[in-house]
């Protein structure tokens, strides 16, 4: 910019001050002042934007700073800079004219922000996420490994722990502290996907957060964020580590005892994952994050909130009138039948396991909150499903007519589908309800079709009277009406061959993996 000012004003004899801001499309008095600035101060102030060009390197951690604190200052975003690039050399006025450009760019105003992670930074983030593989072979027998891969973004140093059983959020801790062991530090923030493991839910990008993780990362003194839904490319790293590990790592691979898969892929990390050459860094990542980042990380000590908790013998609690026992100075509720009645109370993996005293049965779960004069209750335990089972069937025999065919009615919706009964109910209602309102009561004839056939659905019924009142002709010829019971009952007979194959007699419960 100096240089073209210079070049159209040509020492007087170019152009005007006003043309050259015009052409230029800058103002009058920013012309002025280089023209009439001394070489000596141009020469700083060139040399200086050679300086600035220098934060271009470092764009992505300055924006991920402001993103998150949006009023610090220059001078603290320098210090932050300074205590991660120690080698860094750029002034204040630098950072300044940058961090101004910057927010001329973007807005630093909202809550949260996805950005790229953040590579150039040492000792900054770590990008933690799952995976499993199937059909590995321990001692002859195809197992299901379960892995959690933690990557750290700027040396790509790399830990995967091991499990036999889908992750838990006590797992998932204790693998934490297993890789901070590890990397023997801690980053300054974990990037993680939205896993009910870390966060519950979100909404308008505000999260909340599983209670027992954030009280771990609380402790141990880093901070969660969460990448935005359906972006895997905010942790682009870690997936591509999640991939490494298991095709690398264990695919075609089979031992003689989980010890053993333990032992292989320790030494799998420590001679292959950490010793190759990195295809992005260019650098072994165990000599990289020794020799650049080790010195970055913050120092790391096993918060005493994920030592095992005792399980002890179980105590007795007293439920109120409420439904609430009371429990480190919170209260949790008990099923209804339990109010003003004694129960076992046991804490056991940051949960609090509530039994029957008489048969030592479980009944009742909650998560122990952290917090002080909380009241944490299931709703379910204030609720009667068998009163409202019994009043349901009571409103759909006042809309049907309380008659042995109406009673068989509800009969076949609790044959058909018993571990679902009372939202079938529900469901029979409303399209029972919608019916009469729009065609009158329905047919006695209709009705007895209905309840001679071998199953009967919510749906289904909303389907068989939408079909009587749209093709009346229909229903009275015999032949159709014997061909769709056919149908009805070749359909039946398929769907309990496929039950049966699944191992649920009544078609609930099936659950489908996509790979």
């Amino acid at each position: 910019m100096i240089h073209q000012i210079k070049a159209l004003h040509n020492k007087g004899k170019g152009l005007s001050i006003r043309k050259i801001a015009k052409q230029l499309n800058i103002s009058r008095n920013t012309v002025s002042k280089y023209l009439n600035m001394p070489e000596t101060e141009i020469t700083g102030v060139l040399s200086d934007m050679d300086r600035t060009k220098k934060l271009d390197e470092y764009r992505d951690y300055i924006i991920h700073l402001l993103q998150t604190y949006p009023e610090l200052s220059a001078v603290k975003v320098l210090r932050k800079l300074k205590a991660k690039v120690e080698t860094l050399s750029v002034s204040d006025r630098s950072v300044r004219r940058y961090i101004r450009a910057l927010k001329q760019e973007i807005s630093f105003k909202q809550a949260r922000y996805y950005e790229p992670v953040i590579d150039m930074v040492p000792g900054e983030q770590c990008q933690v996420d799952g995976g499993e593989l199937r059909g590995v072979m321990i001692k002859g027998v195809e197992t299901t490994v379960y892995l959690m891969v933690f990557v750290l973004s700027y040396s790509r140093l790399m830990h995967v722990s091991l499990a036999d059983k889908p992750i838990n959020t006590e797992m998932l801790i204790k693998q934490h502290d297993a890789a901070f062991r590890y990397f023997g530090g801690m980053p300054e923030e974990c990037v993680y996907d939205q896993t009910k493991l870390v966060v519950i839910s979100e909404t308008f990008r505000e999260l909340n957060l599983n209670q027992r993780f954030h009280q771990y990362a609380s402790a141990a003194g880093f901070r969660i964020h969460a990448c935005e839904g359906y972006d895997p490319e905010s942790k682009g790293k870690v997936e591509a580590g999640v991939k490494y590990a298991k095709n690398n790592g264990l695919y075609g691979e089979s031992f003689a005892s989980w010890q053993d898969l333990e032992q292989y892929f320790s030494d799998w990390l420590d001679n292959t994952a950490n010793q190759r050459l990195h295809g992005s860094t260019g650098k072994k990542p165990r000599e990289h994050y020794d020799q650049s980042e080790k010195p970055h990380m913050l120092p790391y000590l096993t918060p005493s909130c994920i030592e095992p908790c005792s399980t002890g013998t179980v105590v007795t609690r007293k439920a109120d009138k409420t439904g609430l026992i009371a429990w480190q100075s919170n209260k949790y509720s008990v099923p209804m039948i339990y109010q003003s009645a004694r129960v076992g109370v046991k804490a056991e993996a940051g949960q609090l396991i509530i039994s029957d005293l008489e048969t030592a049965d479980k009944i009742a779960e909650h998560l122990i909150s952290i917090e002080k004069g909380k009241v944490i209750k299931n709703t379910d335990h204030y609720r009667d499903k068998t009163q409202r089972i019994k009043d349901l069937e009571a409103d759909l025999l006042l809309v049907l007519g309380d008659t042995e065919q109406s009673q068989a009615l509800c009969a076949l919706l609790k044959t058909t589908s018993p571990k679902i009964y009372k939202d079938q109910l529900l469901g029979a209602k409303q399209v029972v309800s919608a019916y009469c309102k729009q065609y009158g009561a329905i047919d006695p004839d209709h009705l007895s079709r209905l309840i001679n056939a071998p199953r009967l659905t919510a749906t289904g019924l909303r389907e068989r009277l939408l079909a009587f009142q749209q093709n009346p002709e229909r229903n009275n010829d015999p032949q159709t009406q014997q061909h769709t019971n056919d149908q009805v009952k070749q359909g039946n007979r398929s769907l309990a061959h496929y039950a049966a194959l699944n191992g649920h007699p009544d078609g609930q419960g099936e659950s489908h993996v996509i790979h």
